[in-house]
């Protein structure tokens, strides 16, 4: 996909928690480091999963199962609107806002145990849920754009 054509969406919500397979809180904005991922989160830290992403539109299929779902309830980081994530390869560059990120990963396990499965009955997150490492540092907050950068390797 040459950049001229590069999906744009936006940021719905930036989401935190201090403990992992938890509802995450909604934030005015949030701060995004390198070899950390979001600041302040359970999830943050020197690996690949510093940062979580799931597609509202993703969230918006919960709902249309029947569930009461909102951003932050399946523990991502970041809800994005507009782009398709869980699609994007491996080595896809993201950006949110002024922060340029890279998906590592395309779903996950799900935590033993984890409070949303047994909360909402199902978790989109081990299907649909994408992580990256954070590249730059900068604030993120609702609103921001989300660019696709470039795709991954072998792609486009």
């Amino acid at each position: 996909m040459p950049p001229e054509q590069a999906a744009v969406g936006h940021i719905v919500s930036v989401n935190i928690s201090e403990t992992k397979g938890v509802r995450k809180t909604p934030l005015p904005q949030g701060e995004l480091a390198p070899d950390v991922g979001l600041k302040g989160d359970a999830h943050s830290g020197t690996w690949h999963r510093q940062l979580s992403l799931l597609a509202q539109e993703s969230i918006d299929y919960m709902r249309g199962l029947g569930l009461d779902v909102h951003p932050g309830d399946f523990a991502e980081n970041v809800t994005t609107q507009g782009l398709s994530l869980h699609t994007l390869p491996i080595g896809s560059r993201l950006m949110l806002g002024a922060v340029e990120v890279e998906v590592t990963q395309i779903g996950k396990e799900c935590h033993t145990g984890c409070a949303i499965r047994q909360q909402a009955g199902d978790c989109i997150m081990p299907r649909q849920g994408i992580f990256a490492r954070v590249l730059n540092p900068g604030m993120v907050r609702p609103g921001d754009q989300v660019l696709l950068k470039r795709l991954g390797p072998g792609e486009g």
